[in-house]
């Protein structure tokens, strides 16, 4: 591979696709007659999505989750999906069928139908799921307001710790180690959760690529500054983190693979999206607030530190 990052190659085919005007989303839209479309595709590949001690079933609705979670912080709910499938010629017909059940089970806990799509044969796995809806409007990632206060749904760090237990052998108790390989084999999606607070939010993203980028991504397109005051994470990360001897804020800002909302919301509305989160049982932290400038800080006690973006990036060099 030359050294072209992920950003640059898009950038490519937007200009040979003369796509120039292109804003990136969460999700595409599109207009059919009177009627607004909203559409999603995504991809699992075995050797850099599937880590050690996943399952098939559990790798398939994962590939459906990361479709879902981009829906549901643009407050959209799928409702059909198409789903192509590479798969290697020496996988059994168990194998298949897990495969099958696990997107059965996912279609059936997001209450959307897949209506078709297509098989091949390849050197390792490939999962690629395209889902859609269709919407009056949709949350976009610009919007924030000065005075906004962020949110995200969470907590963070725990996909990124599982990570490095199940590759890198990191040290953890029984109990953390258990809750971290979780949120990497069985993560959440907030769908419900957008659908149902939609309105209130001025914007929105979803934050599987990480927090970090997640944040820059927002700040940028609304053109203003973010100023966090809270960590959305728990004290065991930190525990982890000091065992360990790993940055905690590497973990929480740049893991990715955690498919919670980030939204900034009018400080009137704030309540509102709190109790929602109460009644849906989904843990909502409320982590800093919206002003006039540029980039994302965080404000640590008397110092306040620039946090860079260092999500995740294909073809980062």
């Amino acid at each position: 591979m030359t050294k072209l990052n992920e950003k640059e190659i898009i950038s490519i085919f937007q200009k040979k696709l003369e796509n120039h005007r292109f804003v990136s989303e969460d999700v595409e839209i599109f207009r059919i007659g009177k009627t607004n479309c909203v559409t999603k595709v995504d991809t699992l590949v075995e050797s850099t999505d599937i880590p050690p001690g996943m399952k098939l079933k559990d790798a398939a609705r994962k590939s459906v989750v990361a479709c879902v979670s981009d829906f549901a912080s643009k407050g959209v709910k799928p409702l059909y999906g198409m789903i192509s499938i590479t798969i290697p010629k020496k996988f059994s017909k168990l194998k298949i069928t897990d495969l099958a059940i696990g997107l059965g089970k996912a279609a059936k806990e997001f209450d959307l139908r897949f209506i078709g799509g297509d098989t091949n044969e390849g050197k390792e796995l490939v999962l690629q799921v395209s889902l859609f809806g269709s919407a009056k409007k949709i949350v976009a990632r610009k919007g924030a307001k000065t005075n906004d206060v962020i949110v995200t749904t969470g907590p963070f760090g725990y996909s990124s710790a599982g990570l490095k237990i199940l590759l890198n052998k990191k040290k953890a108790t029984r109990e953390f180690s258990k809750k971290a390989k979780r949120t990497v084999f069985r993560p959440v999606s907030r769908l419900k959760f957008g659908i149902t607070n939609r309105k209130f939010f001025s914007s929105s993203m979803d934050s599987s690529d990480g927090l970090s980028t997640t944040l820059h991504e927002m700040a940028k397109q609304s053109k203003k500054k973010f100023i966090l005051t809270k960590l959305p994470t728990n004290q065991d990360i930190f525990e982890f983190a000091k065992t360990n001897r790993i940055d905690p804020l590497g973990l929480i800002f740049n893991g990715g693979e955690e498919y919670e909302i980030v939204a900034t919301v009018n400080p009137v509305n704030i309540s509102r999206v709190k109790s929602n989160a109460k009644a849906q049982k989904i843990p909502l932290f409320e982590i800093g607030y919206v002003t006039n400038g540029v980039g994302v800080m965080y404000k640590m006690g008397t110092k306040t530190i620039p946090i860079k973006n260092k999500g995740w990036l294909h073809f980062r060099s």
